[in-house]
């Protein structure tokens, strides 16, 4: 019997390249997003692609929190029980405090934290009643240092991999693994409007690695792994001229 895998914002960007990686290693879908016609291509592209493999697909927002719940037991009861659940919606809203862009900054921790943390929430409660289940969390470099007119983005990716850390505590010994993924620059919809994009890998090349890194159920890991493993590092020890000049 094939391994189950729900994503999130799964229409486009790293969620829709990461689903069509893990249909070609055979993975039964469980697809999410907030457009339900952009959800019905992309099945439509991964059953032609791999017409063995069943896929899901249910319209969500992530911060609409009860239809998480409810969307989440759906998709449990289509697929007989999911294995692995991927927190990947998200937006990529840029911000400078005090600009009058609060409602950008709103946005950013809504989605990325609120609605990533209430997927989290409904995933592991249906783990904890089958008994093993995998939570992976699309988190950022972003996490790793306040940075300018990026503030609320980074700090949604740094408040996600923290509440990760604590799941991964309060479900110790109880089989269910936790990763943390933290994406450089990846050519996806989300970069589009920045202005440099350092060390950049296509979406597939990122799926690519993710897939790996959820099948070795790693704790965390950056995507890739080199050069933000180095880079992120560098970042939390910089001195903060440094930083502002960035």
């Amino acid at each position: 019997m094939s391994k189950s895998i729900l994503i999130t914002g799964a229409s486009s960007g790293i969620g829709r390249a990461v689903a069509f990686e893990m249909a070609k290693r055979g993975y039964s879908l469980a697809l999410t997003a907030r457009r339900l016609d952009l959800l019905e291509t992309v099945r439509a592209e991964i059953v032609k692609r791999c017409p063995s493999v069943a896929v899901e697909i249910r319209p969500l927002d992530v911060i609409d929190y009860d239809a998480v719940f409810a969307v989440m037991r759906d998709l449990v009861d289509a697929l007989g029980g999911l294995d692995i659940v991927f927190a990947n919606a998200g937006v990529g809203l840029n911000d400078a405090i005090g600009r009058g862009q609060f409602e950008r900054s709103r946005r950013n921790i809504e989605v990325n934290l609120i609605g990533a943390m209430a997927t989290v929430d409904s995933a592991v409660g249906h783990f904890l009643e089958r008994g093993s289940g995998h939570i992976v969390g699309n988190c950022s470099v972003a996490a790793f240092r306040g940075m300018a007119r990026n503030s609320s983005y980074g700090a949604s990716k740094a408040g996600l991999a923290h509440y990760l850390e604590a799941l991964r505590v309060e479900v110790y010994r109880k089989n269910i693994d936790v990763t943390v993924l933290y994406p450089g620059y990846i050519d996806t919809p989300l970069s589009d409007n920045l202005r440099d994009r350092p060390f950049a890998i296509s979406a597939e090349k990122a799926a690519a690695i993710i897939a790996d890194k959820i099948e070795r159920k790693v704790r965390s890991a950056t995507v890739p792994v080199f050069p933000w493993n180095i880079i992120g590092r560098l970042l939390k020890v910089l001195p903060l001229g440094a930083i502002a000049r960035l």
